[in-house]
């Protein structure tokens, strides 16, 4: 059988007693146990390099020659340690940073992670655990440990939360330029305030019914909401409409698309706007809310007369 031994967890101050002079010296000599667990390759550059008030405790470069910031804390980590490596990466323009730590907080395990999925593709950020642990009576060996870190995964998540962010400028943008047009020739969207959602709305003058604009990436439409808590009563609506169809697409001038919507407790009427680009082609942006809002003064006034006579 073979012979086993304890492994035992030493206290880190028992093997460097002092973070700068004991730990950074000798993990600037020993910088493969960081590439270990990375998988980045350091190269040393200096240590303490000076960033206007503060130091970095170890300046390294990878094969590529980025610039590698490594900040160590023989304790629990701290905003102020998270702060400060922050502020060096920004400052020496780095394209990785490593926090060494005896203990990690979850809190600061969840800010790693953000700022992996967050920022560019090209940057990352690593949580490392530092341990000193003991086979019998070995010596001390360091054990270090990513906690938190890039990964595919993360940057998948990173790159939707982008897309998302910046379909929210656009479809912002989109709003507030339609509704500078539509209030020079309308009230109805007068005291609407631009969304950063793909749709607005407009009170229709009974409870539950709205005028909606709606833009997606390559089309957009006008409509008629309906959704009364009562789905019944939904139904029952477009369904009084309906019977005017004929009268109602003659003063819109062209035919409607009417939808019942029969699983859903809401109906709509609406008219589809196609071949003049939507959300994702700016240069057709004039164009296509011109046309928006010239087929929602044609909607409301086709069906505005029927509204006023629901039973």
């Amino acid at each position: 059988m073979i012979k086993t031994g304890k492994l035992t967890r030493i206290p880190l101050r028992k093997v460097w007693p002092h973070e700068e002079r004991d730990f950074s010296r000798w993990l600037a000599e020993n910088l493969d146990y960081l590439e270990e667990c990375t998988g980045l390759s350091l190269s040393l550059i200096e240590t303490e390099a000076i960033t206007g008030d503060f130091a970095v405790d170890i300046l390294a470069e990878d094969a590529n020659g980025n610039l590698v910031v490594i900040e160590n804390q023989l304790d629990r980590t701290d905003h102020d340690h998270l702060g400060k490596l922050i502020t060096y990466m920004a400052n020496h323009e780095a394209k990785a940073a490593i926090w060494v730590t005896a203990q990690p907080r979850p809190e600061h395990e969840r800010a790693i992670d953000w700022l992996n999925e967050m920022l560019p593709a090209d940057t990352a950020f690593y949580l490392v655990r530092v341990e000193a642990i003991q086979i019998d009576q070995s010596a001390p060996a360091p054990l270090f440990t990513v906690v938190a870190g890039p990964s595919p995964e993360g940057r998948q998540i990173g790159a939707q939360r982008k897309a998302l962010a910046e379909r929210h400028v656009l479809q912002l943008e989109f709003w507030q330029e339609l509704l500078e047009k539509a209030r020079r020739r309308s009230a109805l969207f007068a005291n609407i305030s631009p969304s950063k959602d793909h749709w607005i709305s407009a009170g229709a003058g009974r409870a539950g019914l709205t005028w909606s604009y709606v833009v997606l990436k390559d089309h957009a439409r006008v409509e008629l909401y309906i959704d009364t808590p009562d789905g019944e009563r939904n139904k029952a609506i477009f369904d009084f409409l309906a019977q005017h169809k004929e009268n109602i697409e003659r003063a819109f001038g062209t035919a409607l698309t009417w939808q019942r919507l029969e699983e859903r407790r809401a109906a709509r009427i609406c008219y589809y706007i196609r071949g003049r680009g939507g959300l994702r082609t700016r240069a057709d942006w004039h164009d296509l809310q011109e046309s928006m809002i010239d087929a929602m003064d044609r909607l409301e006034r086709s069906l505005k007369p029927y509204l006023e006579h629901l039973p």
